[in-house]
């Protein structure tokens, strides 16, 4: 199993609408990728390490595959529209990381 991880980096003048990403997007992505994608969620960043620390990141999605074939194969004919719907939710530059999740 891989981990799929678009992560936002919070700033002072980061927007993100969560609700937006949660309500629209992420159901967008996963329809659109169909059973490839295994399960999906969103972390919405509160702290960083230190008291009063702003979290680093503003949100992270996540989302499961099988496989990375899984991951590219269903991913590659709708990377143009998800990609075109980033700045609907955020004014960032999403940072994407694939982790082979491990137990």
């Amino acid at each position: 199993m891989i981990k799929v991880s678009v992560m936002y980096p919070n700033s002072s003048d980061a927007n993100f609408d969560i609700e937006y990403y949660c309500n629209t997007h992420m159901p967008m992505v996963k329809d659109l990728l169909g059973d490839s994608v295994k399960s999906c969620n969103v972390d919405s960043g509160l702290a960083g390490g230190a008291p009063g620390e702003m979290a680093p990141f503003i949100a992270i999605g996540h989302l499961i595959f099988d496989s990375m074939e899984s991951f590219q194969n269903s991913f590659a004919p709708h990377a143009e529209k998800i990609m075109a719907d980033i700045p609907n939710y955020t004014n960032t530059q999403p940072q994407i990381q694939i982790s082979d999740i491990k137990v």
